[in-house]
């Protein structure tokens, strides 16, 4: 049977951005274990998931305070 897609995808897109933020982060520790400078490519990525973290919150909610289900753009 498929899923019946969310009509609020805001906080599923955060928590994906959370995960690959942890993932991120990992993978630096990993990497800067092993004596490699590529680290610093995975704490930028750790960086943009955050903040992309926090886009997504922060648009559920003025969307939640605004009495709408999605936040639209246009």
């Amino acid at each position: 049977m498929p899923s019946v897609p969310s009509s609020r995808p805001a906080p599923r897109l955060a928590v994906f951005a959370v995960l690959v933020c942890v993932l991120a982060v990992a993978a630096a520790v990993v990497s800067f274990v092993q004596g490699s400078w590529l680290g610093i490519v995975w704490i930028l990525m750790a960086g943009i998931s955050s903040n992309m973290a926090w886009f997504y919150v922060r648009r559920d909610r003025l969307a939640r305070a605004a009495g709408t289900e999605t936040a639209t753009t246009g």
